[in-house]
């Protein structure tokens, strides 16, 4: 299924993609640890558990687990996250470094979850882990901000689909919506886990006029989707990536859109794409083969998106390097992916508009214009060399 998605532009440099400004909505707190902290925090909080203490050993375990096809494996991977995620310093170090993480690699906004119930077992309330979290993220932005980085982060709020703390953990979130806490996420496994379950805490956000986004459409396939967006009412979906299910293509290349992808389309419903995360669980075969190129092509909300930075081992500026490779992503594509993402965001319409047009869009600019020069120098080197 491969499909070029270059519109034009320029091809750029590793170094250009780092630099270039980067939304991201799609990326879990324990997922995205140095592996450096997680031996540290094990040590000082008396996690034995862990399969190995050297920090570069213990990252290669941590991306061969999760590439291994086993699912016991891979959810093992985030057992250990978790395990050292109980205390109020652990989360506060994580968050803090997980912002500076990513303004390193270019990112300026970003909506970072987690499920506040999975951090309970050393003692904290539902509260205190969310004022750990915010407080993680605001140290981080600054500790950016002192070495000539923006990103401003959000955090979303995420439930376990398998337990019963939905309309809980959104009460949470609407009580901490204007103190860094964006909006409401579920996450876990798909099949047996239908989002209608949770139908209370959806109705309750809607009433609050509050956002969330849902896990959709990765392990489980178009029902899903229909149920997230039909029923619950999504503002976007988590991944999204079986909507392909719902899309023909015919061997001259002419393309048939179901009424549910049709309707996504239409709707602009922003899809939380995670091309590396969606190879090792099996929702897409290769980078070639991923759908993030057809729905480029017919203008999906499409975004691009991390998952877990520490078990896929990536970036976003590593997820875009992949679709230059595969795809001949451009600058102009990725900006079309920024602004995307950037319009889906949870924070207030002039804030993104904001962002877009002081920061997303002069930062394309300069990338752009550099690459303008180079290839006029090139030319007359050329030129002068010819002559």
């Amino acid at each position: 299924m491969t499909s070029q998605i270059a519109h034009g532009g320029s091809t750029p440099t590793s170094e250009q993609i780092r630099r270039a400004p980067k939304v991201l909505l799609h990326d879990h707190l324990d997922g995205g640890l140095r592996p450096g902290t997680v031996v540290d925090l094990a040590r000082a909080s008396g996690y034995s558990q862990l399969p190995d203490h050297d920090p570069d050993k213990l990252g290669l375990w941590f991306r061969e687990a999760a590439d291994s096809g086993s699912l016991e494996r891979y959810l093992e991977t985030f057992s250990h996250t978790v395990g050292v995620m109980q205390t109020r310093d652990a989360l506060v170090r994580v968050a803090r470094e997980c912002a500076e993480d990513l303004a390193e690699d270019g990112v300026v906004y970003a909506e970072v979850r987690y499920a506040p119930e999975q951090h309970l077992e050393g003692g904290l309330t539902l509260e205190e882990v969310v004022e750990a979290v915010n407080e993680g993220f605001r140290e981080g932005e600054r500790l950016a901000r002192a070495q000539g980085r923006r990103i401003r982060v959000g955090a979303l709020l995420t439930a376990m689909r398998h337990a019963a703390r939905a309309l809980e953990i959104a009460e949470l979130a609407n009580r901490y919506r204007d103190m860094g806490v964006v909006g409401f996420d579920i996450a876990g496994a798909e099949a047996g886990h239908p989002p209608t379950r949770h139908l209370d805490a959806f109705e309750y956000l809607k009433r609050e006029n509050n956002h969330f986004t849902i896990h959709a459409g990765e392990a489980f396939g178009l029902p899903s989707i229909w149920q997230a967006l039909q029923w619950c009412g999504a503002d976007r979906l988590g991944h999204g990536v079986r909507i392909i299910d719902d899309i023909e293509v015919a061997e001259d290349g002419t393309v048939r859109l179901g009424r549910l992808a049709s309707y996504v389309r239409d709707k602009r419903v922003p899809l939380e794409m995670c091309p590396s995360s969606n190879l090792q669980t099996g929702a897409a075969s290769s980078y070639a083969e991923h759908p993030i190129g057809l729905l480029r092509r017919l203008h999906f909300r499409v975004t691009v998106n991390t998952d877990n930075r520490l078990m896929s081992h990536t970036s976003m500026s590593r997820e875009f390097e992949h679709l230059v490779e595969t795809f001949g992503c451009t600058l102009d594509d990725m900006q079309w992916f920024s602004v995307n993402a950037m319009k889906s965001a949870f924070i207030p319409f002039d804030e993104r508009l904001a962002m877009i047009n002081d920061v997303i869009k002069p930062g394309y600019a300069e990338l752009k214009s550099e690459w303008l020069f180079q290839q006029t120098a090139s030319t007359r080197s050329s030129v002068a060399a010819d002559g």
